[in-house]
């Protein structure tokens, strides 16, 4: 997979999976106890990850490209 496409499809999952959290805050997802526990203990959590993979995924990457060149030397 191309890094463009990649990076549009982690883009794409973070804006929608932000949609319950702004009706978490703003509407009455938080009066709902399982989709209450389903913004903060799922879609949260990933939702960070996707920002930061989106952030330094690149520099994750390199970081295993380097370490794998340089278990086989």
């Amino acid at each position: 997979m191309k890094a463009s496409t990649e990076r549009k499809i982690i883009r794409w999952f973070h804006i929608l999976a932000s949609i319950p959290v702004v009706g978490y805050i703003y509407g009455p997802v938080a009066g709902i106890p399982r989709a209450a526990w389903t913004v903060k203990l799922v879609l949260f959590p990933l939702i960070v990850l996707s920002g930061l993979w989106l952030w330094k995924g690149h520099w994750v990457k390199k970081q295993f490209r380097s370490a794998k060149t340089a278990g086989r030397a």
